[in-house]
């Protein structure tokens, strides 16, 4: 019998006058837990985990568990059921985490694919751990949040990544016309245990916060059915790794900002700008120096780089080479939406066409279109409309199959009998006849207009008044 099963067994449901016969969900805790203030938070916080097992703070984390759904963990525990298994367990885990005993799962490993090639490794921990990660989150995140910098943009509160491509362009209009990109190799895979606690004792005096950290640190991964042990990095995929990733690259940001550079951070993403390509390889040297003495981090020699900002990316986004550049969106990133639709396209091959744009492609294109609405050259977004359409025109031709029904189509939609036997049977493939002129001018833009595609070009030009 399992553990929670034991615990079901043991616990009966109390029956609480004004809780419908329930338990409720969260026990009072003692009359001193509140919520975290920031301005009364003493140099080194103590009694943190009262704050975080308090009702409202718990209530707020289940919320947003809720809210973000996910996938089950090693225990096979849906995000639905959370709640009823809280009724029953929650003053034992409660009691375990007060005590600074309680001991998190392994995590579930799933690998996927990177968009640079390789395999990103994410770790999923069960549904309670992740309740408790947010709860911590929360409670940690206004204590540290007042000390980052202002530098740094990812995964914090009213910051965003346009926020820093925003940023980085204006390093460079003001003259720092070389950038420094330093990428960290496998960064929440090798961050090192005993520099991340060191970092996070800094602030933290709770000793049941640090020992629940490090456990989630220390746990084990499932992999196929076996439990692996782990001795560093911290796996992506619970709500507390953004935070602890940000407050060891804390340490960075305070030696850029001691050396007076320009830099933008997000997350392990971090340029620094400077004037010319001699001081950049100088601040190279000395951030990798750095990186690997003082946080035992490891820099990708083969993908960080001295180079201008218009031949380097930062978030999806590029610039122009102009005194002034504008922004624009990266060839890598026009491939990888690419990639994307193209594997929509082979799914969507055999069904109507218009329920595959609206209820497939077109959200697909609009959250494309949102995320890149800062970008200023609208050419390539006046290629990838045409490609988007020739594509489409391409499963309409796939779909007719054979050269009378095509006649037939081609007909219906308006081109001459005559020409449309010839284009019917012209030998030509489905690529091929999908950009001639015929299928242009039976399926102009107007038709798919009227099937609900998103055209990117008008969406990000939408998007930009709006802003």
């Amino acid at each position: 019998m399992s553990e929670r099963d034991a615990d079901k067994r043991e616990e009966k449901p109390e029956r609480v006058s004004g809780c419908g016969g329930r338990k409720p969900l969260w026990t009072d805790t003692s009359a001193s837990s509140t919520t975290v203030r920031r301005d009364n938070l003493p140099p080194k916080a103590r009694d943190l985990m009262i704050a975080v097992v308090e009702r409202g703070n718990m209530n707020k984390a289940l919320q947003r568990v809720e809210r973000n759904k996910g996938s089950a963990g090693i225990d096979g525990m849906a995000v639905s059921e959370l709640r009823s298994y809280l009724r029953e367990q929650w003053p034992r885990i409660k009691e375990e985490l007060l005590k600074g005993i309680y001991k998190p799962q392994p995590v579930l490993r799933v690998e996927i694919a990177k968009a640079g090639g390789g395999m990103r490794k994410l770790g999923i921990p069960t549904v309670v751990d992740r309740l408790i990660q947010q709860a911590i989150h929360q409670v940690l995140s206004p204590i540290y949040e007042s000390t980052f910098s202002e530098s740094s943009y990812g995964f914090r509160p009213k910051r965003s990544a346009h926020e820093a491509v925003r940023a980085a362009r204006g390093y460079v209009a003001e003259g720092r016309q070389w950038v420094v990109d330093m990428d960290l190799e496998k960064f929440f895979d090798r961050v090192n245990h005993d520099v991340l606690m060191s970092r996070i004792a800094r602030r933290i005096g709770d000793k049941a916060i640090l020992r629940t950290i490090r456990r989630y640190l220390t746990s084990g991964v499932m992999v196929n059915g076996i439990e692996e042990a782990r001795g560093e990095g911290t796996p992506q995929g619970g709500p507390i790794s953004p935070l602890l990733s940000n407050i060891l690259l804390d340490d960075l940001d305070k030696e850029l900002e001691r050396r007076g550079h320009k830099f933008c951070r997000y997350a392990d993403d971090c340029n620094v700008y400077v004037r010319s390509k001699a001081a950049g390889e100088r601040v190279k040297d000395g951030l990798t120096r750095f990186l690997e003495k003082k946080l035992r981090l490891k820099v990708n020699e083969k993908k960080s780089a001295v180079d201008r900002p218009w031949n380097r990316k930062f978030l999806g986004y590029t610039m122009t080479r102009n005194r002034t550049p504008r922004l624009k969106v990266a060839k890598e990133s026009v491939k990888r939406m690419k990639d994307k639709v193209k594997k929509l396209f082979r799914a969507g091959r055999g069904r109507n066409l218009g329920r595959f744009i609206r209820e497939e492609l077109s959200p697909v294109l609009r959250g494309w279109a949102q995320y890149f609405r800062m970008t200023e050259v609208k050419g390539i977004l006046e290629e990838l409309d045409g490609w988007l359409r020739r594509k489409l025109r391409c499963i309409l031709w796939r779909q007719w199959k054979r050269g009378r029904t095509r006649y037939k189509r081609l007909i219906a939609a308006g081109l001459a009998p005559e020409r449309a036997r010839r284009s019917a049977w012209n030998g030509r493939g489905a690529w091929w006849n999908s950009g001639a002129s015929h299928m242009n001018e039976a399926y102009p833009k107007r038709f798919f207009d009227s099937l609900g595609l998103v055209s990117l070009l008008k969406e990000v030009c939408c998007s930009r008044t709006i802003t």
